[in-house]
């Protein structure tokens, strides 16, 4: 990947669901909602205080983590879709 978040944002990719079909009727991918669970893919360095201290970030490459529906701005890059938020807009981090 060719990108590099700054300061306290990261970039994440969705985990797609799996596909189920309840009561045999299968949901159209038009009708079924973006998921809300993403792999980190890539941190920024941290965040950057008033005094010029950098905090940082708690989050790593790797993590699994639930993020709110309408988070982060979506990306394209080298013909995957990605997410970059900032940290603060992550619920939490999936165990």
């Amino acid at each position: 990947m060719n990108i590099r978040p700054l300061h306290d944002r990261i970039v994440v990719k969705r985990i797609e669901e799996k596909e189920t079909v309840l009561n045999g009727i299968i949901i159209p991918d038009s009708a079924k909602e973006k998921p809300q669970e993403g792999e980190v893919v890539a941190v920024g360095n941290g965040k950057r205080l008033d005094n010029g201290s950098v905090v940082p970030l708690e989050l790593k490459a790797g993590d699994r983590i639930l993020f709110g529906k309408y988070s982060g701005s979506d990306i394209k890059v080298d013909g995957n879709e990605y997410l970059i938020m900032r940290e603060d807009e992550v619920l939490g981090v999936i165990a």
